[in-house]
């Protein structure tokens, strides 16, 4: 066998070393050497397959001065990210068939790694044909009024729930509670979108959601919130790493839907862990001239694909978290939620893999490659990866970045409809 790639002495999640050879995209054998285009050693790195992030946002567009597509998923690979699923909450909002297949087509032309689109739900959206034209899944779905999305009422929520489990699809869901008041501060806005309101909002949409539908919680933020979920659940790593009692109470740079919540709360989101199946981003990039507005005028939203899998590996490095659980997280559990082929270790799996060394350093803004130039996590621990592999072909080495590799993961209705 001649392979594409080798990655040689790959420390296995079954414990044993071993080689992965890789040809055409595809993982093809483990085990005994063969001649290959290209190897790499990783007898000094940590193997992890590439991460799915089954939530960002890739503004583009008239929000291109935010982020687009090309500095999206650069910052994306950089971090080990190596398929990134776009919401639909756009400008103008993904609810045509005609707008998802346009949203697809700048993803192609500009996108450096592999991605999806979700498909927006709205009461005159047409989700059928949606569906058909290869939306990933449907949502955000707004339970709440959150940035560029319209909450819906519980009415509306439940009809259109229903149709999204007629078709067959995945419905992911944006549950909070609001206040019809202006936070002032970050305390503020924490009790606007309280933990409390969050967790009866999660309660209320599991009730209204059909028998069987398959259903996906966005980024709970309290342990109340993942034990009301019926479904998936995800959570972001701002609030795990983050509290608002961290920033000085007006710091916009620290402002998102859901809230920051306080120490205890924070904590409390970490007892949760083995129950978490997903952990994504939410990456939502606002420019710092935004973020300097009077708090109650700023946008909620912080930057996070990049700095998401090298905040869960320190984490690791501190024996906080096991590795094998973030590979789950953050790779396998999304992929299989989304209908997306794995990346892994066996013959068959996606050859989308990220190098990491053993070294945490701090993360620093200024080295990242998201387009806004900020991040919430600055100096806290990251362990960053010195190697991305996409499609089988290496994509970012040490900084530089290499061929760009699109790819379109469309979803169930579009490959149903083909076969």
């Amino acid at each position: 066998m001649t392979a594409d790639l080798v990655l040689r002495n790959v420390a296995l999640p079954t414990g044993r070393r071993a080689d992965v050879v890789v040809a055409g995209g595809i993982v093809r054998h483990v085990g005994a050497p063969v001649r290959a285009d290209e190897t790499i050693d990783c007898s000094r790195y940590v193997c992890l397959p590439g991460a799915v992030d089954m939530h960002v946002h890739m503004r583009g567009g008239v929000q291109a001065e935010k982020e687009d597509w090309r500095t999206g998923t650069m910052s994306a690979v950089a971090g080990g990210v190596t398929v990134v699923v776009d919401q639909p909450n756009t400008v103008p909002p993904i609810t045509t068939p005609d707008l998802l297949r346009a949203r697809v087509r700048e993803a192609e032309t500009h996108a450096v790694c592999g991605f999806s689109v979700n498909a927006g739900v709205s009461p005159d959206a047409d989700l059928a044909g949606m569906w058909d034209a290869g939306a990933t899944a449907f949502g955000e779905t707004f339970a709440a009024p959150s940035s560029y999305g319209q909450g819906l009422d519980p009415e509306t929520l439940k009809r259109l729930l229903g149709r999204i489990h007629a078709l067959g699809g995945l419905a992911t869901v944006h549950a909070e509670e609001v206040a019809d008041s202006a936070p002032r501060t970050l305390a503020d806005h924490d009790r606007a979108r309280s933990g409390a309101g969050e967790a009866r909002a999660v309660r209320v949409v599991s009730a209204l959601a059909p028998e069987g539908m398959r259903l996906h919680f966005c980024h709970l933020s309290t342990a109340a919130s993942v034990k009301a979920a019926r479904g998936t659940v995800e959570v972001t790593p701002h609030h795990l790493f983050l509290s608002h009692e961290m920033f000085e109470d007006d710091d916009t740079r620290a402002r998102m839907n859901p809230p920051l919540r306080d120490e205890e709360a924070r904590r409390g989101l970490w007892s949760c862990w083995d129950a978490i199946d997903v952990v994504a981003s939410d990456h939502a990039p606002h420019t710092l001239r935004e973020k300097a507005l009077p708090f109650e005028a700023a946008p909620s939203g912080v930057p996070g694909v990049e700095t998401m899998v090298p905040l869960l590996v320190a984490a690791v490095r501190e024996r906080r978290i096991t590795l094998a659980s973030v590979m789950e997280k953050t790779s396998w559990k999304p992929a299989a939620i989304l209908g997306i082929p794995r990346a892994g270790f066996e013959p068959g799996d996606r050859a989308d893999f990220a190098l990491y060394p053993d070294e945490i350093t701090r993360i620093d803004a200024s080295r990242l490659h998201a387009k806004c130039g900020w991040s919430p996590f600055e100096g806290l621990g990251a362990v960053f990866p010195e190697e991305v592999i996409v499609q089988g072909r290496r994509a970012y080495s040490r900084g530089d970045f290499h061929e760009a590799r699109p790819a379109w993961y469309p979803g169930q209705g579009f490959l149903s409809s083909r076969r």
